[in-house]
């Protein structure tokens, strides 16, 4: 690693939503993999705009509901008939309908549990350290600015090109932001 550090990725600032909705678009078109756009706000339309596809997430909250539903009736089939099974009033010792309740709450609370260690798995998180963190020019995101980084790691990156092409979509900065 030299003295000054080693190359993240490139950082272009706009000044609008539309100028980064475009440069998204032509980033995304250009080829592009690994990148990403930084905002004060939502931009209705940046998911398009990347080529982003729908969320993993959904899968993750899924799978924890199922796992919820089969473990709550499971578990009242386990303690009802199987390790401690007592006759009431000649109920059957397990019916689904007197799991329910159990299975109900948790599917809600293992889908809960799935989609929020599902996000923190697909974010990559906690991260303690992201590069962009200590540049002084990205403090402006949180107030009016809006940001595209480019990482070295993209096949596609170029020393020469893609500057240019950040340029060429119209941004009123580019700086090189070093891990």
């Amino acid at each position: 690693m030299s003295a000054v550090g080693r190359r993240y990725g490139v950082l272009a600032e706009f000044n609008t939503p539309g100028e980064v909705m475009e440069a998204a678009e032509k980033i995304r078109n250009a080829g592009y993999t690994q990148w990403d756009v930084h905002t004060p706000f939502p931009v209705h339309g940046m998911d398009e705009a990347m080529g982003l596809k729908n969320s993993k997430v959904g899968w993750f909250a899924f799978c924890g509901g199922a796992a919820g539903f089969l473990g709550g009736n499971l578990m009242v089939w386990f303690m009802n008939s199987f390790n401690y099974g007592i006759v009431v009033g000649g109920k059957p010792l397990y019916s689904p309908f007197f799991a329910f309740p159990v299975s109900y709450e948790l599917t809600i609370l293992l889908s809960a549990f799935g989609s929020l260690f599902g996000m923190l798995f697909l974010n990559r998180l906690p991260r303690l350290h992201h590069p962009l963190l200590k540049n002084r020019r990205f403090i402006k995101v949180t107030h009016d600015k809006f940001y595209v980084i480019i990482e070295c790691a993209d096949p596609k990156y170029s020393e020469e090109e893609t500057p240019s092409l950040l340029k060429e979509a119209g941004s009123s900065h580019l700086e090189v932001v070093e891990d």
